[in-house]
């Protein structure tokens, strides 16, 4: 009974018994594998050299992709209402969806009545988020945003890649309409 498929190929199988010492070494396909990669180095030196820039290397704080996707999603924003506060009611959803659990929020009674929590601390650890826009998604007030740039988002110390509530707000949108009860704040 063959188990062959009509429209592929049979495929071939070595027998440990029939196979020369170079198929037990691997010396082809080392081979293989050696002049895949330098033909693809020599190509994009050539290219180099010549200024045309056809390599796949890009040096990323000082030259940035033009080929991104309006859709990408980069860094974090936190949303404001008119009067300067953050448009965040602290309901955890962000925080409990996230699955590198990389942000952080502690609540506080607000001075509005109808708006009874805000966040006191906001903060968002860059150096372990996966940006998978979970939090984005999960936020009922539409609060929390990601931008599709990606500027600033390197750093070389690992405690200055933590964004706080401020640095959040930094980015300073200003809705008209509030999603919560349609209220508008002066």
């Amino acid at each position: 009974m063959s188990y062959q498929l009509p429209d592929f190929p049979d495929m071939n199988y070595y027998d440990r018994k029939k196979r020369t010492l170079l198929d037990q070494l691997y010396v082809k396909e080392i081979g293989r594998g050696v002049w895949i990669t330098s033909k693809h180095l020599f190509r994009n030196l050539f290219k180099w050299l010549t200024f045309r820039k056809g390599g796949v290397v890009i040096l990323y704080p000082e030259e940035q992709r033009p080929d991104l996707s309006p859709n990408n999603r980069g860094r974090h924003v936190l949303v404001q209402r008119r009067n300067g506060s953050p448009r965040c009611v602290a309901c955890q959803m962000c925080a409990t969806v996230c699955p590198a659990s990389c942000i952080t929020i502690e609540a506080e009674e607000s001075d509005d009545a109808i708006i009874q929590k805000r966040p006191k601390v906001f903060n968002i650890d860059i150096s372990r988020c996966i940006f998978c826009g979970f939090c984005v998604e999960a936020c009922p007030v539409d609060a929390i945003r990601m931008l599709p740039t990606t500027e600033k988002l390197v750093g070389y110390n690992r405690f200055k890649m933590i964004y706080d509530r401020d640095t959040l707000l930094h980015w300073n949108p200003v809705v008209n309409d509030d999603v919560v009860h349609g209220y508008n704040p002066i």
